[in-house]
């Protein structure tokens, strides 16, 4: 029988804050600018730059001072140090960078708002000063208006996709926003943007290109003659250019051939090198990107000139509407395949960083997906990740359920409403703890050996190898059929590398392993220890079961013998020591959150419930290897941060064993300290 306890969110704090295993890294700037080199970015200084954080939508980006320093403290307590600000330009947030309030008609978004700016300004200073870097978006949901001058914009979807990538008039409008900017003068931190080291990467244009689906998919854009002849008229000149013929004039601009791929790089590649020279030429120092962006491989080739590649992954399949609410319930664990989609974002030589990730509420096993995304990044060494999003308001103590940041949709889409919101979720924000040690400190090493996947298949995508390698070995995308240096293997976009057990996938370095019979998943390195996934459990993906089974898990230097049926247990070290040697330690026990009263038919969801929010207790056996011996003592604590109690502990033979989740004490986090 499952038991819940309340485990209400605050605002302002998170009940353990592990930002000194950080070092002094306070404020964010110190090293200096960020820069790519090779497949990482450093800073100046020489110091590896790894991220992990939250994207800000909208309105979260826009709050009044004090908000600003709550939730700065609080993300550097959770062990972040990166926002992305996205959406800044969306006519629906409120505010937005246009409009601080709703009410005024904007005819025109060439000015920007003063008082966005000066909480904007703010925001950005009370980050600075905790140690949190930004990643700043240019153009996402910009509604162009009467008086910006581009034509049909009353036709346009938001930010004039796809045309934004081909009409002049939107491109300099492109420009004027970017030198807006990047040319701001923040009068708390006393630098203009592009002079200020806290910004560590940004975009030109998001999720946008001219390869929906292997070209412009029709169907997905408001029809804009103008901008059709526009683009015919495009190729036609191209055309010309190469001494090529082709029926221009009546040809399908959306069909995939090769010769119409090959055009829309050459635009997409222009469009880029343009909008790169412009900024710059402001004095703009840090990495640069064009779009983030995952349909085909012809937009991953259109970067190949720019700093970084930037990828966008969501695991999930819901139907989110304002009635009929539904949403898988499966563990990263069931699934032979996560995010090969990633993998063709990357190219070899380049880093590369995920600013957009997810495994959204509702669904039940949601709390797998910070470790594994954060390990599996690790073992690529990808620069780090972005989850979207931690809020789309800084209206949090107003709504304190899951899944309802705001009382309905935002611009008629339900999911906006609060699904992806994590800042009060246990499942996912509560476990932000160990993914941030795993990317920042480096806990999860890079796999040793180093394929390079070669695709010529740019209408398509090269899938296949990335399938297989992506969480045994580093693999990254490349374009030329030659094994670049520092690599072991060039591989063919179609070429599998099968496993010697199908059933289990292993790391190269033997520090990840998932076992997709038992649908089980382990984390073994010397200072982040993690079992996660179903033990012991009846039910699975599709209509496959697995018969109970007592899975008590083994890890070097830690046992696991867990009696509930999906958990999450992380166990790190908050030193510089390995766990064994560790004074101090996190155990978090996370699986299964929800609100009380919430109501579920299968995957549909009948009622949402309400405040406040409960998480599942764990009930598990830890033995745990340590040097330290009966000194360390076994603290839960709650959610406001207090001891919840010390748990009674055996120490033989090396071994310290407890039991989490008994009747006097549950709790989702524990502190190993030796006091």
């Amino acid at each position: 029988m499952s038991r819940y306890i309340p485990y209400p969110p605050y605002v302002d704090r998170m009940p353990v804050d592990i930002s000194a295993a950080f070092g002094d890294e306070k404020p964010a700037g110190k090293h200096g600018f960020l820069r790519a080199e090779g497949e990482e970015f450093r800073f100046e200084d020489g110091t590896l730059g790894k991220f992990w954080g939250v994207n800000f939508n909208g309105g979260a980006c826009f709050p009044d001072h004090d908000y600003a320093h709550k939730v700065a403290t609080r993300l550097s307590q959770a062990g972040c140090n990166v926002v992305r600000f996205h959406q800044l330009d969306a006519q629906w947030d409120t505010p937005n960078i246009f409009a601080f309030t709703k009410g005024k008609r904007l005819s025109s978004t060439r000015t920007l708002d003063p008082k966005s700016m000066e909480a904007l300004d703010y925001l950005i200073y009370a980050l600075k000063e905790e140690g949190i870097y930004c990643y700043l978006d240019m153009l996402t949901y910009r509604h162009f208006k009467e008086e910006d001058g581009v034509e049909n914009y009353h036709l346009l979807q938001d930010k004039g996709r796809p045309w934004c990538i081909i009409d002049p008039k939107m491109i300099e409008l492109q420009k004027e926003f970017c030198t807006q900017l990047w040319e701001h003068y923040n009068p708390y931190t006393g630098l203009c943007y592009k002079d200020d080291p806290v910004f560590i990467l940004t975009e030109i244009v998001n999720e946008e290109d001219l390869f929906v689906n292997s070209g412009i998919k029709k169907s997905d854009y408001n029809p804009s003659p103008y901008h059709e002849n526009m683009f015919r008229e495009m190729f036609r000149d191209w055309l010309e250019a190469k001494g090529l013929e082709y029926d221009w004039q009546d040809c399908d601009l959306y069909a995939p051939d090769d010769i119409l791929i090959e055009f829309k790089i050459a635009v997409t590649e222009k469009y880029y090198d343009e909008m790169y020279a412009h900024i710059r030429s402001l004095g703009v120092k840090i990495p640069i990107t064009g779009t983030n962006w995952i349909k085909t491989a012809a937009s991953t080739k259109a970067e190949e000139k720019m700093d970084f590649t930037d990828g966008h992954h969501y695991f999930y399949d819901w139907k989110w509407g304002n009635r009929e609410r539904s949403c898988m319930n499966r563990g990263c664990t069931a699934a032979p395949y996560i995010f090969p989609n990633l993998g063709k974002r990357t190219i070899a030589g380049k880093p590369f960083f995920v600013s957009e990730w997810d495994m959204p509420w509702p669904n039940a096993y949601r709390a797998e997906g910070a470790l594994y995304y954060a390990s599996v990044g690790a073992l690529q060494n990808w620069s780090g990740f972005t989850v979207h999003t931690y809020a789309y308001s800084c209206l949090l103590d107003k709504m304190n359920v899951l899944g309802r940041e705001l009382s309905g949709p935002v611009a008629g889409v339900p999911y906006r409403e609060g699904i992806f919101s994590v800042w009060n979720d246990p499942a996912k924000f509560g476990l932000f703890y160990h993914a941030a040690l795993i990317t920042r400190r480096g806990d999860v090493s890079p796999a040793n050996k180093k394929y390079a996947a070669y695709t010529t298949r740019l209408a398509k995508t090269c899938v296949e190898p990335f399938q297989d390698l992506l969480e045994r070995c580093q693999i990254r995308g490349v374009f030329e059929d030659e094994k670049p240096e520092g690599y072991d293997e060039i591989i063919d976009e179609t070429e599998r590398v099968p496993r010697e057990d199908p059933g289990r996938i292993q790391s190269d370095n033997g520090q990840l392993w998932r076992d997709l019979k038992k649908q089980l998943a382990g984390i073994d390195t010397p200072r982040t220890k993690a079992v996660y996934g179903f033990f012991g459990n009846t039910r699975r993906a599709a209509s496959n079961f697995v018969n109970p089974v007592d899975y008590g898990v083994k890890l070097h230097g830690l046992s696991v013998d867990c009696k509930t049926d999906f958990a999450v247990i992380a166990l790190s070290s908050l030193t510089d020591e390995p766990i064994e040697h560790s004074k101090s330690m996190l155990l978090s026990t996370i699986g299964r959150a929800r609100n009380t009263g919430a109501q579920f038919d299968g995957e549909k969801m009948l009622e949402l419930g309400h405040a406040p929010i409960v998480a599942e207790v764990i009930d598990a056996t830890i033995s745990l290897k340590t040097s330290r011996g009966d000194k360390l003592k076994v603290w839960g604590v709650n959610a406001e941060g207090f001891y919840a109690g010390q748990l009674p502990t055996t120490y033989e033979n090396g071994v310290l064993t407890f039991r989490v989740g008994d009747e006097d004490n549950p709790a989702p986090y524990y502190l190993i300290v030796e006091d």
